[in-house]
């Protein structure tokens, strides 16, 4: 169940764990999935597809944006 709940490459169960943050700072859907890729890239060794992840969260979230 732990690795469900506080898998350790987003942080584990520590006061820096990444779904605290995304949702202490209210970042909503792209920026927290932006956030939570980068958070995890490198527990995952030097994961570079999270990157690209994280990276097309931050541009969805910045088209979104300039299209208000």
């Amino acid at each position: 169940m732990e690795t469900v709940n506080h898998p350790p490459h987003y942080g584990g169960d520590t006061v820096y764990e990444c779904i605290k943050v995304i949702e202490a700072w209210g970042l909503g859907f792209h920026l927290g999935n932006c956030l939570k890729y980068i958070c995890r890239a490198d527990k995952k060794g030097a994961n570079i597809e999270d990157l690209r992840k994280a990276a097309f969260y931050l541009n969805r979230e910045i088209e979104r944006r300039e299209n208000q």
